[in-house]
């Protein structure tokens, strides 16, 4: 990985934490009924993906690097699947800004699985 010299520098690190801000941003429209329920598990699902990245970065194995990396792409799924459950129960009220996330996601997995296929190399 030529010029990465931190997880920082890398580019599906730096989509995780764009997609973190913006289910932030949105989940604050959330009723605040939701705030220990589908908020937290959001919140939680979405921050696990930069997360993992980090984390799998920094445990110096490509071996433990891929499994971490798994971790985020299906964290990142667990996300989408959240969004979709909210939308369907109508706590979304900004429906382009959902849908500009659900792109990010979309995007975000095709890099990660790009990524995994570099790394099993």
């Amino acid at each position: 990985m030529e010029g990465i010299k931190s997880y920082k520098d890398l580019l599906i690190w730096k989509k995780g934490m764009d997609i973190s801000v913006s289910v932030y941003t949105l989940t604050n429209d959330f009723s605040t009924d939701e705030r220990f329920g589908l908020i937290s598990q959001l919140r939680r699902a979405t921050v696990s993906v930069p997360s993992n990245i980090a984390e799998g970065y920094g445990r110096g194995s490509t071996k433990s690097y891929i499994q971490f990396i798994k971790i985020a792409r299906g964290s990142l799924y667990e996300v989408e699947t959240q969004l979709l459950l909210a939308f369907e129960l109508g706590f979304i009220k900004d429906e382009k800004r959902y849908n500009e996330i659900l792109y990010q996601i979309t995007e975000l997995s095709k890099m990660i699985s790009a990524f995994l296929k570099k790394l099993e190399v």
